[in-house]
């Protein structure tokens, strides 16, 4: 599973892949940056602890059917993130990335986060705005900037910056690259085989013409890709 995940990344960097205007979130430049007792929710295969400074603490939490099931890891705690089993204020930092849009309750989950943050604690948050179902059935909303800000500011967060991810024109063509190839993965019938080439063919005009297109024209703030914040406990 790793060596097919490793395969992927790297194709991924290519102009055939449907996920090639995809935005990258900016982790490299907050997460080792963020000190003491780090909570990743929604952990994975635990990505961003070798990201995390050697002085923090990282505490990885997962539900067991992505955490174990889906990514083969270990994290440090299995649980849901609407029902933490951490005490008050007992964490200096989370990061929770993409992980909102699969939580039942998110304004529960928001909560959480919040309580479990010492007061001032950092948060770094990203979620999907312009994006495809995705691990389904467990998807189960998108937010818009201000469906955020509501969020965030009844949970206690004082938002630091939040960004939108991805040029207007990128965030079209992402969708539209995702639509040519997602009925082929889905219905996997002998034909759709043939078809993939003529669609990995459509897949790169649509992603150079994006990109020549974008260069030239005006980004649009009501459109993106998704969304990726720094927060405070307030």
């Amino acid at each position: 599973m790793r060596r097919i995940r490793a395969i992927a990344k790297y194709l991924r960097r290519m102009p055939f892949h449907p996920q090639w205007l995809l935005p990258a979130r900016d982790v490299n430049s907050v997460i080792p940056g963020l000190v003491g007792k780090v909570l990743d929710v929604g952990c994975a295969d635990r990505w961003i602890e070798p990201r995390c400074s050697a002085s923090a603490q990282y505490i990885g939490l997962d539900l067991p059917v992505t955490g174990k099931g889906l990514y083969a890891s270990e994290p440090d705690i299995f649980a849901d993130a609407a029902r933490l089993p951490l005490l008050n204020a007992s964490v200096d930092a989370v990061v929770c990335l993409e992980v909102l849009e699969h939580v039942s309750y998110p304004q529960a989950a928001l909560a959480e986060l919040a309580r479990v943050l010492k007061p001032g604690g950092a948060m770094f948050f990203s979620i999907p705005f312009m994006y495809p179902i995705h691990d389904a059935p467990h998807d189960f909303q998108r937010l818009t900037e201000y469906g955020l800000r509501r969020d965030l500011d009844a949970a206690g967060f004082d938002i630091v910056r939040m960004d939108k991810l991805g040029h207007a024109v990128h965030a079209a063509a992402l969708l539209l690259c995702l639509a040519l190839v997602g009925g082929l993965y889905e219905r996997k019938s002998w034909l759709d085989y043939l078809r993939m080439p003529l669609a990995a063919v459509a897949v790169l005009i649509v992603n150079v013409l994006a990109c020549a297109v974008a260069w030239v024209t005006p980004d649009w703030s009501a459109l993106g890709s998704g969304y990726e914040i720094q927060a405070r406990r307030r």
